[in-house]
């Protein structure tokens, strides 16, 4: 029997971002929310990867593109516990835990057709009540939504 190489290799980054331990369910909602189908960036995308941590884990590599907190933020609503490498010269030079902050602003669409955030011209604003899950609140109608109600921005 010969050896077979059992693994593909993927270009390493130059500088860029890593987003890694996306669950496979939701990899395309953080592609979409991102919009990296409007960008020119090398982009590597893998879904379905073995993940000794969550089972199976998608990732996505965006050469020379960083995020702001904002975007972070947005990703962190559908995919909580992700992590976030930003890579320069080939190196990791920082790792980020990416948990749903306290509050979210301007983000998450209410569920609640009645709600004045859907009626009036205003931010959204939801209190997150369990980050783990990704439960929130809406501070202006009280609707509590869970994970998969969520509708983003």
């Amino acid at each position: 029997m010969s050896n077979i190489k059992k693994e593909l290799e993927v270009a390493a980054l130059e500088n860029g971002t890593v987003i890694d331990h996306i669950p496979s369910d939701v990899l395309f909602k953080v592609v979409n929310i991102l919009q990296l189908d409007s960008l020119k960036n090398n982009i590597t995308i893998g879904n379905n990867l073995e993940s000794h941590k969550i089972g199976h884990k998608g990732i996505v590599k965006i050469a020379d593109k960083f995020f702001n907190e904002d975007d972070i933020n947005r990703i962190a609503v559908v995919a909580p516990n992700i992590k976030i490498n930003i890579i320069k010269n080939y190196e990791v030079v920082e790792k980020k835990n990416v948990i749903l902050p306290d509050q979210i602003i301007g983000i998450v669409k209410c569920s609640n057709p009645k709600c004045v955030t859907n009626n009036e011209p205003m931010k959204t604003k939801f209190n997150v009540l369990d980050k783990e899950y990704g439960t929130m609140k809406c501070v202006y109608c009280e609707r509590v939504m869970k994970k998969s109600e969520i509708e983003t921005l």
